[in-house]
């Protein structure tokens, strides 16, 4: 003998017709959330602050280089957010952290840059100095931008 079924169709019909105040009590009803816990949460422990660009670099208007550190789980990340543009052609020096944010351990991501040949990611490190570089562009791929929005490493 055949097992009854369900069909989508009549759950989603079902779901549309329950009333909204059935649905919407509890929400309306619950306690807010707490702010982030430090060890479970999201915990911003130095905001957004500029970075000080080398002077072959040059901050794109309206999206400046900034670093900021954050905490989350219990561990420490440094972020970077902002666009410069430049014209890399070996490696070098994007700029300096303030000296609120110094990473204990060389730290590196990969960032997205203009798209040469085919490459169109660099990688970055920061130091225990604060120092900001740049790593691979070459004479015949030179790198004019690069937006920092997706750089995210471990400090701590």
């Amino acid at each position: 003998m055949p097992q009854p079924t369900t069909s989508r169709r009549s759950l989603l019909t079902a779901a549309l017709a329950a009333p909204a105040v059935a649905v919407a009590g509890p929400l309306l009803t619950a306690t807010p959330a707490a702010a982030a816990d430090p060890v479970d949460g999201c915990q911003v422990v130095v905001d957004w602050t500029a970075i000080t660009v080398d002077p072959a670099v040059v901050n794109e208007p309206g999206a400046p280089a900034e670093a900021r550190v954050i905490r989350l789980a219990g561990t420490e990340f440094l972020q970077l957010r902002g666009t410069v543009t430049c014209a890399f052609t070996a490696d070098g020096r994007l700029g300096t952290l303030p000296a609120t944010i110094r990473p204990p351990k060389l730290t590196r991501g990969v960032c997205p840059r203009n798209n040469s040949l085919g490459i169109n990611a660099i990688r970055i490190e920061a130091n225990t100095a604060g120092a900001v570089n740049v790593y691979g562009p070459q004479a015949t791929n030179k790198v004019t931008w690069i937006q920092l929005d997706n750089f995210s490493s471990v400090m701590r």
